[in-house]
């Protein structure tokens, strides 16, 4: 794979501007596709660049066709330079950051928001009303109580979970679209946007690159929040696996789509077991408690951001409430690995998808 790291750490900006740059880059390509995890192979005159960056842990890597487009270079670059900025401006591990500075003075006064992470908000807000509460951008206090935030997994006494309970809750925040300012109604409230702010990120990027003429593309945050847009090659879209849960090497199936984002949540690597039984990362901000009975969600929506905060919420809402939110929204879909229980093996749930969308691979589930 080949990967553009961070501007600031070598010149290679200069070095893309040329055409020997991406004549080099595509002569390298066709041995390394194989190990592109996303889109199967196409026809052999069809190649992909790649650009990648470390940013909001993990790596952020947008595919383009190569050759495609004369300015590629400079806008995948530029792509990558508004990450950093977008992770600078949402993290919750610096100080500095906008939503850290929201954290200290929202319960104080109403603080005045910059107008994409405004959106952000009014858009959690919106997804806690229609989860019912199974996604909350105010639940960080949460996972920092069951030791998921510095993933050292533990159980929380009872009234440490009653505390943090007290304190997490979208109804307690207030958006001023007028003034376009936040405030907290809680003296505790604070905001977590570690659910959907990739997902934002890639929408935010991948507006920027359609406005430079960018039709055909991948982008991805860790291969568990994706944005496509056009086609690769002269197929009809993409071809995106999802993994299987128990066996990691392998796939469980394969999506097909265009122009749409997608979204995964899964409990296959942050957990921890006590007692004998197993905790997972993701909580019900309702309960409180680890979610239980489901092994793994992928969520297609119209926005990276949807598709991200989504996938979080299903895994919670469980396959009986996921099928119902897309039922409610037609424009959702899902596909879910729900855990064996009452003698029943594990299984595939899926809702919103067409035979020509998806196709399973892998011939068993089993833990």
């Amino acid at each position: 794979m080949t990967s553009m790291s961070d501007p600031a750490r070598s010149n290679r900006r200069d070095f893309l501007t040329g055409k020997a740059a991406v004549d080099a880059l595509a002569a390298r390509l066709p041995a390394e596709e194989a190990d592109n995890p996303f889109a199967e192979p196409l026809p052999a005159e069809t190649y992909l660049l790649h650009y990648g960056r470390r940013a909001m842990a993990c790596e952020f890597e947008l595919c383009l066709n190569a050759g495609q487009y004369a300015n590629g270079n400079r806008a995948a670059l530029e792509a990558l330079d508004l990450v950093d900025r977008l992770e600078s401006q949402l993290t919750v591990y610096r100080d500095q950051s906008e939503v850290m500075d929201i954290n200290r003075r929202a319960a104080h006064e109403p603080v005045p928001v910059e107008a994409g992470l405004f959106h952000l908000l009014e858009l959690g807000l919106e997804l806690w009303r229609q989860t019912g509460g199974a996604f909350d951008i105010t639940a960080g206090p949460l996972s920092r109580i069951w030791g998921f935030s510095r993933r050292e997994g533990r159980i929380p006494e009872p009234d440490e979970l009653a505390d943090a309970l007290s304190c997490v809750g979208a109804q307690y925040l207030e958006l001023d679209r007028e003034n376009r300012t936040v405030r907290f109604h809680h003296p505790r409230l604070e905001l977590n946007l570690g659910a959907i702010g990739k997902g934002y990120a890639l929408d935010r990027c991948g507006a920027q690159l359609r406005e430079a003429g960018i039709e055909h593309f991948l982008f991805h945050a860790g291969q568990s929040s994706i944005l496509v847009a056009g086609a690769r090659g002269d197929t009809d879209g993409w071809e995106i696996g999802i993994g299987d849960p128990f066996r990691p090497t392998r796939r469980l199936g394969r999506l097909r789509i265009r122009d749409r984002a997608v979204g995964t949540s899964g409990s296959a690597y942050q957990f921890f077991r006590h007692g004998g039984k197993r905790y997972c990362h993701i909580l019900d901000p309702r309960t409180g408690e680890p979610a239980q009975g489901v092994d793994a969600v992928t969520v297609l929506a119209p926005t990276a951001a949807e598709a991200d905060a989504l996938a979080t919420a299903m895994f919670v809402l469980g396959p009986e409430g996921a099928k119902e939110l897309c039922r409610q929204r037609p424009e959702l879909a899902m596909v879910m690995v729900v855990s064996g229980c009452d003698g029943r093996p594990a299984h595939v749930e899926t809702a919103g998808l067409t035979e020509e969308q998806w196709s399973i691979t892998s011939e068993s589930l089993t833990p």
